[in-house]
């Protein structure tokens, strides 16, 4: 059975920026993008890349690893690695992407909640 748990205080992030939140034992990653906030796991589902630390671009974040592109709006892979060649087409194949899980978010008060 899922609980809202709290992640953060509002005002921790500013538009356009994620920070890697860690809470119950699980890595989180809290994104703000156009005004709301998005939660997901904090790390990459390829090489376990932490999130946090690559790029985001409106909704979609890039793991600072490999590439591999997912929009925190429902997790959806964007790309699956960067780079192209009989290397990259090999990990793509044997690894195959996988969506990122993501998590309802709403806010009380000055807490950032997410359905866990």
């Amino acid at each position: 059975m899922s609980s809202f748990i709290s992640i953060a205080k509002v005002g921790e992030l500013t538009d356009g920026t994620m920070k890697e939140v860690k809470v119950q034992g699980h890595e989180f990653l809290l994104a703000m993008a156009g005004g709301k906030y998005y939660v997901a796991d904090g790390r990459c589902l390829h090489m376990g890349g932490r999130l946090a630390q690559g790029k985001l671009e409106g909704t979609v974040v890039t793991c600072p690893l490999h590439g591999s592109q997912f929009d925190l709006k429902d997790g959806h892979v964007s790309r699956w690695l960067r780079g192209s060649g009989v290397l990259s087409a090999t990990i793509k194949v044997l690894k195959g992407s996988k969506q990122l899980g993501v998590y309802k978010v709403k806010v009380e008060g000055d807490s950032i909640l997410a359905e866990i």
